[in-house]
């Protein structure tokens, strides 16, 4: 029955984590209460010859070594007490059973300095007093345990009534479901149901997940969550114990302090986890010491549920445009920068993929994107020479939608094939017509060398700035106004009528605004356009059209 209770605890902890909602974060309570309950599941699965005394002392020594959290101490402090009944007898029978509850939840409340009721605590509470009723009114075991859990559960749906965090949030609290959850699994194995006895190693996790409820640092009173165990050179006294559980006070709160004959389980907030360390030195040597920054830990946990709603909402968002009906056309765009990227969306494509010259997406990347964009037929932008042999691979594996790639190589060739898309015209003949909106734009890109070299005769020094043309270097030069100016003087003739200036991350706007001005006054024949583009590596991106 108590590997079967451990089994069930373990299969469904994520499901008990989701319910760890306090308002003074300390852990992910299924994860938990899986590493205790697991910790005296192998000891149990160890027992060659099991017997009533090696079984309970097995549990009771199995939990407590392995309890993690304030959810796991508690739990191997019912397990302790339970035990500690049940290891004077061979059989079990419904008033072995009732003293044993009564003994476990007396053992637990004593563990705990400030007992909270709402929790895990009031749920075995509730199911110890049923134990005691049922007393008298009938010895079938089945009959018993089952009003037993019952009524457990009857009394976690009332804590949210008793804890006013666990009802904003909408749920139970989650130790007290760990608890039914173990008794459930129990149960079961009571019965004779089919159960998995095969014990898997449960690992602990790197750091600790804290709840939902949005809280303030400085509501976090203690920061350190801090857990160790104190193997006695002696075993300590009612005295010593009171001595030490009154010092953990001075210094912290969730304090939970439970002295086995060999070893003292320790759980405390406080600020400083040092003096605590300190002080248990003196009862005996410290093992399994574990501290966790309770502030930054909580801030990392807003930050996962921000960019988890996120995501939600974007799946949400996504599905919904999977379930209405396919439109005639979408767009698909390869692109690089915020400014760029809302031009495109402007323009009306539907998906973005983020790649470019440093960063040319994959087939399945493209692949991906066309699964999201709900229409019949979907133009991919590729807007890099690199990336159109992706973008002609994922066209040929694509075959529950029309997918054709307009083949620009630059951001420039892509804005103005979608400029000229005709809503009203057939897929083949805006093929064409974007294709040959491209043919009319040309672009130049103003970066820097990373090494020295000569490339059309052009000697480039590391360092320098170059504007780089559809068919090569077109400028050379120390500063990037004269060279881009430079760059867009050998880009047009006399058919040019437009210059767009798209500046990147690393240019303001003033500078780009200047470098428009200069351009206006050595061709003032031409239109200037500036645009925020947002791109790495390119100063500016420009199109002569």
């Amino acid at each position: 029955m108590f590997i079967a209770g451990a089994k069930n605890l373990e299969a469904k902890k994520e499901w008990i984590n989701e319910l760890n909602v306090f308002p003074v974060p300390d852990g992910d309570t299924g994860t938990n209460m899986t590493l205790t309950i697991m910790s005296a599941a192998k000891e149990v699965g160890g027992i060659t010859e099991p017997t009533m005394e090696n079984m309970a002392k097995a549990i009771s020594t199995g939990s407590l070594r392995g309890a993690r959290g304030n959810s796991g101490v508690i739990l191997s402090q019912l397990f302790r007490g339970f035990t500690r009944e049940i290891k004077k007898y061979e059989e079990i029978n419904t008033e072995v059973l009732s003293r044993a509850c009564v003994k476990a939840v007396e053992t637990a409340y004593k563990a705990v300095m400030k007992p909270k009721e709402g929790t895990i605590l009031t749920v075995a509470k509730g199911m110890a007093d049923k134990a005691c009723e049922m007393l008298g009114e009938t010895d079938d075991l089945a009959v018993v345990i089952d009003e037993i859990i019952k009524h457990g559960d009857y009394v976690l749906s009332q804590t949210p009534e008793m804890l006013p965090v666990l009802k904003q949030a909408g749920v139970v609290d989650s130790g007290g479901q760990g608890l039914m959850t173990v008794l459930k699994g129990a149960y079961d194995a009571f019965l004779g149901k089919e159960v998995d006895y095969t014990l898997d190693e449960v690992s602990a996790p790197s750091g600790i997940n804290k709840d939902d409820i949005p809280m303030e640092e400085a509501d976090i009173k203690f920061g350190y969550c801090t857990e160790f165990i104190i193997n006695l050179d002696k075993p300590m006294s009612d005295e010593t114990e009171k001595s030490f559980k009154e010092f953990l006070e001075s210094i912290g709160d969730s304090i939970v302090l439970v002295a086995d004959d060999e070893i003292v389980k320790v759980h405390v907030h406080t600020n400083q986890p040092g003096e605590a360390f300190t002080r248990a030195l003196t009862y005996g040597s410290l093992s399994r010491m574990k501290i966790d920054n309770m502030r930054e830990e909580h801030h990392e946990r807003l930050i996962k549920n921000a960019e988890k709603l996120a995501e939600q909402q974007k799946a949400e968002e996504e599905k919904k445009k999977t379930d209405e009906p396919k439109k005639k056309y979408g767009f698909i765009a390869v692109s690089v920068g915020e400014g760029l990227d809302e031009i495109f969306k402007g323009l009306n494509v539907d998906y973005i993929i983020s790649g470019g010259q440093t960063m040319n997406p994959s087939t399945e990347d493209i692949l991906n994107a066309v699964e999201k964009v709900n229409a019949e037929t979907i133009f991919v932008l590729p807007n890099n020479k690199n990336i159109i042999l992706a973008a002609n691979q994922a066209e040929s594996l694509v075959e529950d939608k029309n997918v054709i790639v307009i083949p620009s190589k630059t951001i420039p060739q892509g804005i103005s094939a979608m400029i000229g898309f005709v809503e009203d015209n057939s897929a083949e003949d805006n093929k064409e017509a974007m294709t040959d909106s491209m043919s009319y734009v040309k672009t130049g890109e103003i970066t820097y060398a990373v090494r020295d070299t000569v490339i059309d005769d052009k000697e480039i020094r590391e360092g320098n700035i170059m504007g780089i043309g559809d068919e090569g270097i077109l400028s050379v030069g120390d500063d990037i106004t004269a060279t881009t100016v430079d760059m867009i003087k050998k880009m047009q003739d006399e058919d040019s009528e437009i210059v767009s200036i798209y500046y990147g991350e690393g240019v303001t706007e003033d500078e780009a605004q200047t470098l428009a001005s200069k351009l206006s006054e050595e061709l003032p024949d031409l239109e200037v356009e500036v645009y925020s583009g947002g791109q790495p590596v390119y100063y500016y991106i420009a199109s002569v059209e």
